[in-house]
């Protein structure tokens, strides 16, 4: 789910994706202000990246979108962004992070949700990057969640307590544990966490019945 600030029709949020050979990969990217400004950064960007998605390495998708942005010097503020690949008939995966929110693994057996633990900095800033992939694995009944700091982020406070209450929030989702229980709690979470509609949000959601 993307919910733009104030309703607008596009925002510095957006989502990527390409599914092939059995692989789905996905770059969420936030581009950092509000408004217009950043909706026409992330228009722009949002070409160059699909472009480079599927068609680089995996492992290698956020190096290639830094190294853009630092040859095309539209580091006008800077730019997070998560790229998560996943072998759809294994459930293996790799996530990358640029100075993004961590991703979050529900473990079905376990019956909880942990943050991962891919780490980078924001794209644009340093050039010659080097992102280095976090592993993990999707088993039946798993999930793994993506978001922007849209969801968790208010001022004067830890991050990390936005994190918990996305968590916490997400506990009633799995509840259901089917495909439409996981679409109706997206739609709950960014109600109740999305700030009135002041600032952009994504939810992303993959889970393996």
């Amino acid at each position: 789910m993307l919910r733009q600030a104030g309703g607008s029709s596009f925002g510095g949020d957006f989502l990527l994706s390409r599914l092939q050979d059995g692989r789905l990969d996905l770059a969420l990217v936030d581009v950092s202000g509000k408004g217009v400004d950043a909706g026409t950064r992330a228009l722009l960007l949002s070409g160059a990246f699909s472009g480079m998605l599927g068609a680089v390495p995996s492992e290698q998708f956020l190096a290639y979108c830094n190294d853009h942005l630092v040859r095309t010097a539209e580091g006008e503020g800077f730019v997070t962004a998560a790229h998560l690949s996943i072998d759809l008939q294994t459930g293996d995966y790799l996530i990358t992070s640029a100075g993004h929110p961590p991703a979050v693994q529900f473990d079905n057996g376990a019956g909880q949700w942990s943050t991962t633990d891919a780490k980078g900095v924001v794209l644009g800033v340093i050039p010659e990057m080097t992102y280095t992939p976090a592993e993990g694995r999707l088993r039946p009944g798993d999930a793994i969640m993506l978001y922007t700091d849209g969801l968790i982020e208010t001022p004067g406070e830890d991050l990390d307590a936005g994190v918990d209450r996305l968590l916490g929030a997400a506990e009633g989702m799995v509840a259901q544990g089917s495909r439409q229980g996981f679409r109706k709690g997206i739609e709950r979470i960014v109600d109740t966490l999305g700030k009135g509609g002041n600032d952009d949000t994504a939810l992303v959601v993959i889970w393996r019945s």
